[in-house]
């Protein structure tokens, strides 16, 4: 059994890519009322919103509006997505509360048809802008820098990539860093399109650390349109050494997806509640309180009007010593019935307990 495991990091994405792919209508109170109840439960990082055109993410227009009403919280990390300069003005001028990045970083994409629905760019254009990063830091004396990929692992309009084509377009990046004498500490992994497999993923990262041995932050960002992120971030785990960091991008519910992937709200990410779950059973101590999680998934889940992805949020932390269910609790049938953890014996009333032998008649 391992003992020693990485550090872990948890960004929590719900109020960026969860509801980037919902319907308009969430407001900017119900948004501050779940990042209230995300940071009581002690979520410790949060990216909040993207400074993207309103016209392509409706749902992100008023990200400048939460960010005016953001108080700063000791301990805790507000980010927002930028995808061109003015967002990245509008973010530098708002941190505080906004904290930035450490890192400059560089980032590729593999798919051409994904890098020009998502970005409006094409491959070409990718290529003459990509080191800019890299002459801008060195210009401004940084000494330590990230690399990064969209879509390594496949596209839904490309296929499969190979772990030799991720390697390669990483060694691009890090050579462009090394030759301006700045050194390579960070990877980001992002997965739009849920091509991750566990065996990829940890495959990738073995082969990472032994290519380039400076790298020791790993960033997950996975998608779970066909069930694999959890599975994925857990052979992360294994994988990486207590040396190491892991920056584990989750969402509350499950929630999430790119609305140019072709999945919609089925791609999901890897649900907050259930992520921390899986770490409070290896041992890993995340400093969040599950319960309040769970309660932040449920509020959640009635903003949407809809259910969530969660198993946690529906079926209760794994109950402690001193919460072991009742053996009065009779049999249980429905979604609404397994709240009984969080809501009590009313959502079970009347239901039967066939094990219970019905009392003997008396005699008069």
């Amino acid at each position: 059994m391992k003992t020693a495991w990485p550090k872990v990091l948890i960004t929590d994405e719900t109020l960026r890519d969860g509801l980037q792919i919902e319907r308009e209508g969430v407001t900017v109170d119900e948004k501050l009322e779940i990042l209230e109840m995300l940071v009581g439960a002690g979520i410790r990082r949060l990216v909040v919103g993207a400074f993207v055109n309103p016209r392509w993410s409706p749902q992100m227009g008023d990200t400048l509006r939460l960010v005016e009403r953001l108080q700063p919280v000791p301990g805790v990390e507000f980010f927002a997505l930028a995808l061109n300069e003015r967002g990245r003005e509008d973010r530098r001028r708002h941190a505080p509360p906004l904290s930035l990045e450490p890192l400059p970083a560089t980032h590729l994409h593999m798919c051409e048809t994904f890098l020009l629905r998502n970005t409006n760019q094409t491959m070409e254009g990718q290529e003459r802008i990509w080191r800019a990063p890299v002459e801008k830091a060195r210009a401004s004396g940084v000494t330590q820098a990230a690399v990064g990929l969209s879509a390594g692992w496949g596209s839904n309009w490309s296929g499969k990539f190979t772990q030799a084509a991720r390697l390669d377009t990483l060694q691009r990046q890090v050579d462009a860093w090394n030759e301006a004498g700045i050194e390579v500490k960070r990877v980001d992994l992002a997965d739009p399109m849920a091509w991750n497999t566990p065996l990829e993923v940890a495959g990738d990262l073995e082969a990472i650390k032994r290519r380039f041995p400076t790298i020791d932050v790993f960033h997950l960002h996975l998608h779970n349109a066909r069930g694999m992120a959890m599975l994925s971030m857990y052979e992360a785990l294994k994988l990486l050494e207590a040396g190491d960091t892991l920056v584990a991008d989750t969402a509350l519910g499950g929630i999430g997806g790119c609305p140019y992937c072709g999945n919609g709200q089925a791609t999901g990410m890897i649900p907050t509640e259930d992520f921390v779950q899986l770490l409070q059973v290896l041992g890993v101590d995340a400093g969040v309180d599950l319960d309040r999680l769970v309660e932040a998934s449920v509020r959640l889940s009635g903003i949407l009007g809809r259910p969530l992805h969660s198993q946690v949020a529906r079926n209760g932390p794994l109950p402690a010593a001193g919460r072991l269910y009742s053996p009065d609790v009779p049999v249980v049938y429905t979604f609404d019935e397994a709240q009984h953890f969080r809501l009590g014996s009313s959502v079970y009333e009347g239901n039967a307990r066939p094990w219970v032998k019905p009392a003997a008649p008396t005699g008069t």
